[in-house]
C-alpha cells in the first residue's frame, strides 16, 4: 500500500510536470509566431495591394493574439480594424511599390458607414492615377457599393449582382412573451424610441415605420448617388433596375453598365500581369493588407511632441471597467481624463460606435468628455451607429463629424423589467414568498408585477433622465430644450437627416475628424496617439488563459449561435 501512494503520487506530480512543460513550450511557440508577425516587411517594386474584406471590421485593429488564433497552423490570423485599413490605402496611395490595388470582393460584415470611409478612402486612392481592378463571383449591395469606385469592375460569368434595395425586418416577441407568461414592464420616454418595441407589439408602430422609412430611405438614397457617379448611371435608372430586378443574370450586368466584362479568375489575373508590365502571372507580386500594414512608411518624419489623442468608444455603454468591445464608464472617462490632463495632447478625436447603454455611464462619460472640450478642442467621429447612449456621450463636442449613412439621435430614455410570475405559478406551479423590511425592498423583482405607485416612481426617474439629456444636447448643439424634443422623442436619424436638423455638423469620417481637430489646434504637425491603451500581446495572452476562456468555449460551442447569446446578454442588460 505504501509502494502504492508512492507511485501515485509520482504519477500526479509527472502529469503536472508535463502540463507545465507542454504550458511553456506552447506559450513559447504562440509568442514566437506572435514576434514573426512583428516584423517589418519590405515589398518589391509593382506590387499588388490585395484587399479582402471578408472579415469583421471593428474601428481599431485588435493585438489579442489569441481572438483569431489558428491552432491548426499555430499562425495569428490577425483582425484588421478600419484604422489600419484606411492608412493602408493612404500609405500605398503615394508607395512606389504599389501599382495598384485588386479587390477580391465577396461578403463585407460590416455597417455601412464602415464601408462609406473605405470607399472614400479608394476614391482618393484614385487621385494618384492607380489602377483599381474589382473581382467577384457575386456582388452583394455592400460589395458592389465599394467596388463601384474602380477602374474596371469583373463579375464571374456565372455570377450575379444583387441590387434590390434595402429592408428592415424585425422580430416580435410579444405573443411568445404571452405564451410563456412572462410580462415585460416597460416605461419609456418618447413616442419613436423603438427599441422596446418588439417586447410590446407584434408589427412597427406607425412612428417606427416612419423613422425606419426615413432613414432608410436616406441611406439608399446616398448609396445610389455614389454609384450614379462612378457608374455614369442616373438614379432613376438605378431605381428602375430594383424595382424590376432587371440584374436577372452576369449579361444582364454588363448590359446595364454594372459591370465591365465577365472574366473567369484567370483572366483578372492576366490583366493584372499586363498592368504590372510581369512576363508570368507566377511573377505577380500581391501584398494583403495584414503584411501590408508591418511595410514602414516611406516618408517617416521624427517623432513631433504635439498629439492628437484619438478615443476609441465601441459597443454597449456600461458601468465599470469594461473591454475591448464595450464602452466601461471608468475605462473610457480615464482614457478622455488622461488626454485632456496631458499638455501635449493639443487635440481629442473622439470616436463612437454605439448604439446606447446605461444611462448613468453615458452620463459619467459625458461629464468628461465636456471638461475636456473647456480646454482643448474635442472633436466627435461617429462610426456605424451613434444613438441613445452613444450621441449623449458626444453631445458637447466642439464639432460632431459623421457619414451620411451613419445612425444617430434616438434622444430618448426607456427602461425594461419582467416579471413571469404567472409562467413560475401558472405554468412551472412554482410559487414565491418574501419577506422584507421596507414596503419597496422587492421593486423590480423578477417574481411578481410593479404596483401602480411603483410604475410611477420609475415613470419619473425615466422623465427626469430625459430632461437632463436633452438639456445637454441643447447645451452641447446650442440649442433650446423645447427644439431638442421636437428631434427627440427616441427618433433615430440617418447622418443625413441629422445635419439637416443639427444634429451633427460635417459628414467624414475618422481622418475628417482629425483634419478638423488638427485646425482647430492649430496644428500642422502632430503624431496621433490611440486610446485606451491596448494591452500588449503577452499580457492579453495571460489575461486570456486567466479570465476569458469561458467565452472561448462558448464561441467554440455554440459556434454561428453565439450571436444569440450575445444578444440575450444585451437584453438582459437592456436599459437606454
Amino acid at each position: 500500500m505504501k509502494n502504492f501512494f508512492k507511485f501515485l503520487l509520482a504519477s500526479i506530480l509527472g502529469v503536472m510536470i508535463a502540463l507545465f512543460l507542454f504550458f511553456l513550450i506552447t506559450l513559447g511557440i504562440i509568442g514566437a509566431a506572435i514576434s514573426k508577425q512583428d516584423q517589418a516587411v519590405n515589398i518589391d517594386k509593382n506590387s499588388i495591394l490585395h484587399i479582402k474584406l471578408d472579415q469583421t471590421i471593428t474601428d481599431r485593429s485588435n493585438k489579442n493574439p489569441m481572438e483569431n488564433f489558428d491552432f491548426a497552423s499555430f499562425k495569428p490570423e490577425t483582425q484588421l480594424g478600419l484604422n489600419d485599413i484606411l492608412s493602408n490605402i493612404k500609405k500605398a496611395k503615394d508607395d512606389e511599390n504599389i501599382s495598384g490595388i485588386y479587390l477580391d470582393l465577396t461578403v463585407i460584415p460590416a455597417g455601412i458607414a464602415t464601408i462609406e470611409e473605405i470607399r472614400n478612402a479608394l476614391l482618393d486612392f484614385k487621385t494618384s492615377d492607380k489602377f483599381i481592378i474589382s473581382y467577384a463571383d457575386s456582388y452583394t449591395q455592400a460589395t458592389y457599393y465599394i467596388a463601384s469606385v474602380s477602374d474596371k469592375v469583373y463579375l464571374n460569368p456565372e455570377g450575379l449582382v444583387l441590387f434590390v434595395g434595402l429592408r428592415a425586418e424585425l422580430m416580435f416577441f410579444k405573443e411568445a412573451l404571452e405564451k410563456l407568461g412572462v410580462e415585460p414592464q416597460i416605461i419609456r420616454h418618447g413616442k419613436f424610441k423603438s427599441a422596446v418595441e418588439p417586447f410590446m407589439y407584434t408589427k412597427m408602430s406607425d412612428e417606427n415605420r416612419e423613422q425606419t422609412m426615413t432613414f432608410m430611405g436616406a441611406i439608399w438614397n446616398s448609396m445610389l448617388k455614389g454609384i450614379s457617379e462612378t457608374r455614369n448611371i442616373s438614379i432613376g435608372d438605378l431605381n428602375k433596375i430594383a424595382n424590376e430586378l432587371s440584374l436577372k443574370n452576369a449579361e444582364s450586368a454588363v448590359e446595364l453598365k454594372f459591370v465591365d466584362g465577365l472574366k473567369y479568375k484567370d483572366e483578372i489575373l492576366n490583366e493584372l500581369k499586363e498592368l504590372t508590365d510581369k512576363k508570368d502571372i507566377d511573377k505577380l507580386k500581391f501584398v494583403s493588407l495584414t503584411k501590408y500594414t508591418k511595410v514602414p512608411k516611406k516618408d517617416k518624419k521624427t517623432i513631433e511632441k504635439n498629439k492628437i489623442a484619438v478615443i476609441y468608444a465601441s459597443g454597449n455603454v456600461i458601468m465599470g471597467e469594461g473591454q475591448e468591445g464595450t464602452i466601461g464608464s471608468d475605462r473610457i472617462s480615464e482614457a478622455i481624463r488622461k488626454a485632456r490632463k496631458d499638455s501635449t495632447v493639443k487635440a481629442i478625436v473622439f470616436r463612437v460606435n454605439s448604439g446606447g447603454g446605461s444611462a448613468l455611464s453615458s452620463e459619467i462619460i459625458w461629464r468628461e468628455v465636456k471638461l475636456a472640450q473647456e480646454v482643448k478642442p474635442v472633436i466627435a467621429s461617429l462610426g456605424d451607429v451613434a444613438a441613445s447612449g452613444g450621441y449623449y456621450i458626444v453631445c458637447p463636442a466642439q464639432t460632431i463629424v459623421a457619414s451620411p449613412n451613419t445612425i444617430t439621435g434616438s434622444i430618448g430614455v426607456f427602461g425594461l423589467l419582467l416579471n413571469g410570475k404567472e409562467l413560475l405559478n401558472k405554468k412551472l406551479g412554482v410559487h414565491i414568498d418574501v419577506a422584507k423590511t421596507n414596503e419597496y425592498a422587492d421593486m423590480g423583482s423578477f417574481f411578481r408585477p410593479l404596483t401602480a405607485q411603483e410604475r410611477e416612481i420609475i415613470q419619473f426617474e425615466i422623465e427626469d433622465i430625459y430632461q437632463t439629456f436633452i438639456s445637454h444636447v441643447a447645451d452641447g448643439r446650442k440649442m433650446t430644450k423645447e427644439q431638442v424634443d421636437a428631434i427627440g422623442q427616441g427618433r433615430v436619424w440617418s447622418g443625413t437627416n441629422a445635419k439637416e436638423i443639427g444634429l451633427i455638423d460635417e459628414f467624414g469620417g475618422l481622418d475628417k475628424a482629425i483634419e478638423i481637430a488638427a485646425k482647430a489646434a492649430n496644428l500642422e504637425k502632430y503624431r496621433i496617439v490611440e486610446f485606451p491603451r491596448l494591452k500588449d500581446p503577452f499580457e492579453q495572452i495571460m489575461e486570456d488563459l486567466q479570465g476569458n476562456v469561458r467565452t472561448s468555449i462558448l464561441k467554440n460551442e455554440l459556434g454561428e449561435q453565439y450571436s444569440y447569446y450575445e444578444n440575450l446578454q444585451d437584453i438582459k442588460s437592456m436599459q437606454g
